[in-house]
């Protein structure tokens, strides 16, 4: 049974060859982009990794791994000729994606290292990034046709991920902010997210007087519950995202670890959901 922290209606959870997978309503009415979040039913692997893991670094055989990604990209609709993949190291670094990326990471070698965000505007291009108590970034620019995809855990959206895909979508295709459609996606929420407090004293130094108790609190034994939710909605919004553009998650992977998967419910013992952009 799935767990929702409210009712906003954003996402939706749609199911098609077995595998089931979430969408956002707002991405899905620009009518521009081909978009889903995995969970982690309807897969091969076995074990800790049952059913649906993405992830090749989880020690999972590589063959199990390739059916997942097949079982997921039929559901949502996309070739798995057609994926890129990240190389995701908590780096706030965003690569542009061309025709000549087609395929790296799944059928092909990577040349890059160190991608946490990825934007392009090429058609038929499927942006790839994993998670698993992360947050996954999603843009649309209906305007210049473009869009990008970014991982921002702690240590990215400390450091504004999403601010910084913004801006390398201006720089590559001329992006204003206030056109972009986005969201922020299933990720870990703030009852579950407890933080030492060398992380909270960053995200107090950066976010100032917006890192009240809806982003950051300090309870009774010294820890931080942090709310990267609040607090990647705070970044978007503050780099020229309007509000009415923006989707929040209101999924928690934590709080449903039976249905997605989760570093922190699970004590690493996991595997990877992915998180799936294409234009059209």
């Amino acid at each position: 049974m799935w767990k929702w922290k409210s009712e906003n209606g954003s996402l939706s959870l749609r199911e098609r060859e077995g595998a089931p997978f979430l969408v956002f309503r707002n991405l899905e009415e620009t009518h521009l982009v081909r978009h889903g979040f995995s969970t982690r039913q309807g897969g091969v692997s076995e074990g800790d990794l049952a059913s649906l893991n993405l992830g090749f670094t989880r020690g999972d055989e590589p063959e199990r791994v390739r059916e997942n990604f097949r079982r997921i990209g039929a559901a949502i609709g996309f070739d798995c000729a057609s994926l890129v993949l990240s190389d995701q190291t908590h780096t706030t670094n965003v690569r542009r994606m061309t025709e000549d990326d087609r395929g790296k990471g799944f059928s092909r070698e990577q040349d890059y290292t160190d991608v946490d965000g990825m934007i392009t505007d090429v058609p038929g291009l499927t942006l790839a990034t994993f998670y698993a108590d992360c947050v996954p970034l999603f843009f649309v620019d209906p305007v210049h046709r473009a869009i990008g995809l970014s991982h921002s855990g702690w240590k990215g959206t400390v450091h504004r991920m999403g601010a910084v895909t913004l801006r390398r979508m201006c720089e590559e295709f001329g992006t204003e902010p206030g056109d972009v459609i986005a969201a922020i996606g299933p990720s870990i929420c703030q009852d579950c997210y407890e933080v030492s407090e060398d992380v909270a004293s960053q995200f107090l130094q950066e976010f100032g007087d917006d890192a009240d108790e809806r982003m950051l609190y300090q309870k009774e034994n010294g820890k931080y519950q942090l709310n990267l939710w609040r607090a990647n909605e705070t970044v978007l919004l503050a780099a020229g995202i309007r509000e009415e553009h923006l989707a929040v998650t209101n999924l928690c992977t934590c709080c449903n670890p039976q249905l997605l998967f989760s570093h922190r419910a699970s004590g690493g013992r996991r595997g990877n959901l992915g998180a799936f952009l294409q234009l059209l």
